[in-house]
């Protein structure tokens, strides 16, 4: 597909609209489901010329529908985490060269050359199900790392606890990126003072733990391991790219990614800066599927297009994902 040179290659947000335009026309064309989901709001293709006036897909079709806008043959199936019974989403991937390129010119953008760090991930709600975008990711970087140090842990906190320290005291750049739960165990185990090592949470208490309010989840754990602040990632099953926050839960995005808040009461709206709606997420990676997805998740956007995360819709309460059943 010739728009996959250009996205990686956006410099203004006019380039990234154009740019967005086209790859939206790309998947009414190759994308069936989407395709049926804008004729059911009854878009005229030819008068969308912004990106507000773009068609945001729900993200619980990707439970429901195979979400594809390319004839390629699957070369990986990203699924979700869920509890027993629940029904996971499913992303389809055609091209996994395309996330490989999303993620490392991302991760390369926000904290420099991976060979400059370990990376230690504590990951274990996510090491033991198959399936895992964020498993695929880490392991990777893990590898373009080239030290012998980084690695996955499970439930091993005692040896990850002497790993954290002697690499820390010895000067060396460390990455720890963890599930929330597993960060907050870690601490209850050890308290550090670490001075060169960046936490990163994934977030998610995947069930272990109560969930928290971030300011005091970032202040347990910034007490906990001795450092100034928390970072996050903020990716998702359904996306091929990731945005990250170096602190204050504050997340920006990689420069072929784009946040817009819809209203909570209508869907098809979008709220000012600073005011609190749903997330909907464009991520023009997601090339071969969709790349305009309207997430479960509520937060405000900034005028520097910086965004942060409050929490999640109520199931009960999606009012504009749940327009269209088919």
């Amino acid at each position: 597909m010739i728009l996959h040179p250009d996205i990686f290659t956006i410099s203004s947000h006019k380039q990234f609209e154009k740019i967005a335009l086209k790859v939206f026309r790309f998947q009414y064309e190759n994308n069936s489901v989407y395709r049926e989901f804008c004729e059911f709001l009854n878009t005229d293709v030819q008068k969308v010329k912004s990106l507000e006036q773009i068609p945001f897909l729900p993200i619980q079709f990707f439970k429901s529908h195979d979400i594809v806008s390319s004839t390629d043959a699957i070369q990986e199936t990203f699924t979700s985490s869920g509890t027993t019974g629940m029904i996971t989403s499913k992303h389809l991937i055609t091209d996994v060269s395309l996330y490989e390129q999303s993620y490392r010119l991302a991760f390369s953008e926000f904290y420099g050359n991976i060979e400059n760090y370990v990376v230690l991930a504590l990951l274990p709600s996510y090491l033991e199900r198959s399936g895992s975008s964020l498993i695929y990711m880490i392991k990777d970087l893990i590898e373009l790392t080239n030290n012998e140090h980084s690695g996955f842990y499970l439930h091993n906190y005692d040896e990850l606890i002497a790993k954290l320290i002697d690499l820390d005291n010895a000067g060396q750049n460390v990455i720890l990126i963890g599930v929330t739960y597993a960060l907050l165990d870690l601490v209850e185990k050890q308290k550090f003072r670490l001075k060169n090592t960046i936490i990163m949470e994934t977030g998610g208490m995947k069930g272990k733990r109560k969930e928290m309010i971030r300011e005091e989840l970032h202040k347990i754990l910034c007490d906990g391991f001795g450092v100034q602040s928390i970072h996050s990632e903020y990716g998702m099953t359904e996306l091929l790219s990731q945005a990250y926050s170096l602190g204050n839960g504050i997340f920006e995005c990689p420069a072929w990614m784009q946040i817009l808040i819809r209203d909570t009461e209508d869907a098809l709206t979008y709220v000012d800066y600073g005011k609190t709606g749903g997330v909907n997420v464009i991520d023009l990676a997601n090339i071969n599927s969709c790349s305009f997805i309207a997430t479960q998740d509520l937060g405000k956007k900034y005028p520097n297009n910086s965004f942060e995360v409050l929490g999640r819709f109520d199931n009960s309460d999606i009012r504009g994902c749940n327009l269209m059943v088919i």
